[in-house]
């Protein structure tokens, strides 16, 4: 069949009420990597349970996993220049990086956000820098990734209202915010208040959103700071896949219907350097979640069973040492990534070891994922490495290594518990210090860091922020705060309801518009719950 018929015949719209599963018998056994004479009943195939070959039966044939570029920085109205630049280069999803005092609940004027500010994301401070930083960018087209944990509920609830500014209702919005607060407390540290409270808030707005926003994936449950903080492969499928158990246990204890909430449970994981083992972990997520959802939960809607999730390339692999290598490995891991049925990629650019990316980087970066897509051909079949004896067993072998291990937390009482007592904290930091001692010793060889060095100056010439960002930031405060109504009476009224068990989303948005700022929205919480102070 020549290559015009067969993209027609497979991409054809069928009138049948499965037109996926049509598609599948379209494809036929060589698109789909399977034997022509496998017994029927005996083969796994792409699209069905446990899904350990794709949650989807055509793979890329239909459409291309969303190119999604991670960015932010120094202002919203800078960071909108760059969105608007990406979208112009074919990026088909926006991500969200939000500067440290946003992500803590600070605003920029605030003193523990001296010399942060605008520095590894955008500063958020109120609605109005909100709207800047999608000025002309149309929500109802773009889907949107926010990376942000402890107040995820304030930046979507300031997503929402611009969204209603530009005349567009929240149910035709789509996107995801992080909204990972357990991670934040095993190895990233942008947590704010008390675990359990934190986790109130996580599902208050899974419930809000399902109601509100439907086609919101509520939360991306993520292993990828798991994995940078140190963590082995095998611990970060473990404990991702622990900490989706621990959100779906609050969300039922809240008295939702899993059925109602876990299709739009989403998931973020990190891709390394050992391409055939990443490949292998992103197949054994799918088939551990698909089991842990049925088996566990007893959900019955498919796309409960279903694990989506995002990738983004090693930040930690990254080196400042000869930084154009880095080149080289974000392509193998975007590959792993792709092998592996990622629905959402992010390449991390090469000289995000030095700083923030400049703007030819970010596009290097892209141009990446766009040439795995139209020109290494992988993207034309099915789980392409199905059926490889390595990758068949080393996904078994995974499986078998991370199920052991979320034993374990099952026999602590739960990721929380285990968290609270410190044990996950203390794998991942066993496993961090391993690694390095295997760098120093040359055991473990990083090209360009412990072997074939040079002692040149690295070429690469990151983004640099500018000091004044800050004053910027400070002084639309002073004036935002001067021209604004009173914000007394809905701060108050989310503060009473944060002592209650009422979902707070509602509270939130009105607050946010009345253009109470992030750090008068957080500093309420603060007041009603308390912060979190680690006690080792």
């Amino acid at each position: 069949m020549g290559r015009d018929r067969w993209e027609k015949e497979t991409l054809r719209p069928s009138l049948s009420s499965n037109p996926e599963r049509d598609a599948v018998q379209t494809l036929g056994p060589k698109r789909l990597n399977v034997p022509e004479d496998i017994p029927a009943g005996k083969a796994e195939w792409p699209g069905e349970f446990p899904y350990t070959r794709g949650i989807h039966p055509t793979g890329y044939r239909g459409r291309f996993w969303t190119m999604r570029q991670y960015a932010g920085f120094g202002t919203a109205t800078e960071s909108n220049a760059r969105y608007r630049y990406l979208l112009e280069q074919g990026t088909s999803g926006l991500s969200v990086a939000f500067d440290l005092p946003t992500q803590i609940g600070y605003d920029s004027d605030h003193p523990l956000a001296q010399g942060e500010v605008g520095k590894v994301g955008v500063a958020i401070d109120s609605l109005r820098d909100m709207t800047a930083l999608f000025d002309d960018v149309p929500l109802d087209r773009v889907s949107t990734s926010m990376t942000i944990n402890a107040p995820a509920a304030v930046l979507l609830a300031l997503y929402v209202a611009v969204a209603k500014q530009q005349g567009i209702a929240p149910a035709k919005l789509r996107g995801t915010v992080q909204n990972d607060i357990l991670k934040e407390y095993i190895a990233r540290g942008t947590y704010i208040w008390p675990p359990r409270e934190s986790l109130r808030l996580t599902t208050d707005l899974m419930a809000w959103c399902a109601t509100e926003v439907p086609q919101w994936n509520t939360i991306s449950i993520s292993g990828y700071h798991i994995r940078e903080a140190g963590s082995t492969a095998v611990q970060e499928l473990a404990f991702t896949l622990a900490d989706g158990i621990a959100y779906v246990e609050a969300a039922l204890a809240r008295g939702m219907e899993v059925d109602d909430f876990a299709p739009r449970l989403a998931f973020f994981f990190n891709c390394h350097n050992d391409l055939l083992t990443e490949v292998a972990k992103f197949r054994a997520a799918r088939r551990m979640w698909a089991h842990i959802m049925r088996d566990r939960f007893g959900a019955r809607d498919e796309r409960s069973l279903r694990l989506r999730f995002h990738t983004q390339t090693a930040g930690s692999s990254l080196s400042a040492q000869q930084p154009w290598n880095n080149v080289t490995r974000t392509a193998v891991q975007a590959l792993a990534a792709v092998l592996g049925g990622t629905q959402s990629l992010h390449t991390n650019a090469l000289d995000e070891a030095l700083g923030l990316p400049s703007e030819k980087a970010a596009q290097l970066a892209l141009r990446t994922q766009q040439i795995i897509a139209h020109e290494t051909g992988i993207a034309n079949l099915v789980d392409p490495l199905a059926g490889s004896w390595t990758i068949e067993a080393r996904t078994d072998e995974l499986v078998v290594e991370a199920e052991a291990l979320i034993g374990r937390i099952d026999g602590m009482g739960g990721m929380l518990p285990a968290i609270e007592q410190g044990w996950v904290q203390a794998q991942i930091a066993e496993a961090a210090f391993a690694y390095q001692q295997q760098v120093e010793r040359g055991e473990r060889t990083i090209v360009g860091v412990n072997a074939h060095t040079e002692d040149s100056t690295p070429e690469a010439k990151p983004l640099a922020i500018n000091a004044s960002v800050a004053k910027a930031q400070a002084n639309a405060l002073e004036q935002l705060r001067a021209s604004r109504g009173d914000v007394t009476v809905p701060l108050e009224t989310l503060g009473a309801a944060a002592n209650g068990d009422e979902n707070l989303l509602p509270n939130i948005l009105v607050c946010v518009e009345a253009e109470a700022t992030l750090g008068e929205i957080c500093d309420t919480l603060r007041a009603a719950w308390g912060e979190y102070r680690p006690t080792a």
